[in-house]
């Protein structure tokens, strides 16, 4: 995981690909908010998932969940 204010919660990834298209879900289990990203699959699943973390982090920031 990229992000330290997501460092000691648990986060699923799922990962669909549709075409030349990935779309990424990454949820925190404790507050069951989701962020979804997409990306050409030519990007690689790390870049990917860190997408979906990144995105995942900035809306529990928004709503107030981490600081």
């Amino acid at each position: 995981m990229s992000s330290d204010s997501l460092k000691n919660r648990e986060i699923y990834i799922e990962m669909n690909r549709i075409g030349q298209i990935v779309r990424v879900t990454a949820m925190d289990t404790a507050s069951l908010t989701e962020a979804i990203t997409q990306g050409p699959a030519s990007a690689g699943e790390k870049a990917l998932k860190d997408a979906a973390i990144k995105k995942l982090e900035f809306v529990m920031r928004k709503k107030g969940l981490i600081n």
